[in-house]
């Protein structure tokens, strides 16, 4: 029996799109956000909406919540549409404290059910 184990750079993901399980495009990524005390990846940083960059929101989505599929080179994320349109959410110019305990909690109960 063959065991592998696949790696990925983050530069390979960054930019990739980001679809729900419907096949419907949620936007893509834009940064990953690692904890440097243990080096695991904590979000995703979800673009979604605007046009050329202009009024796009973006979002912080729990690592956990989102699949990656490297045969189609996309993310997977089980949210709809209108849903993450709701999602708490930030600008470009705007980033939230990653490392507020109230921002965590909130993201995660938000996205991981």
């Amino acid at each position: 029996m063959t065991h592998s184990t696949h790696f990925l750079s983050a530069s390979t993901l960054t930019g990739d799109s980001v679809k729900n399980l419907q096949g419907e495009s949620l936007g893509d990524l834009k940064d990953i956000m690692i904890d440097t005390d243990n080096g695991t990846i904590v979000y995703g940083v979800l673009s979604f909406g605007g046009v050329l960059g202009m009024g796009e929101k973006l979002f912080a989505v729990p690592w956990e919540a989102i699949k990656i599929d490297g045969e189609n080179r996309q993310l997977l994320l089980n949210v709809d549409k209108e849903r993450l349109k709701n999602a708490p959410g930030f600008d470009k110019d705007n980033w939230p404290n990653f490392a507020d305990t109230r921002f965590a909690t909130q993201i995660r109960e938000y996205y991981v059910r």
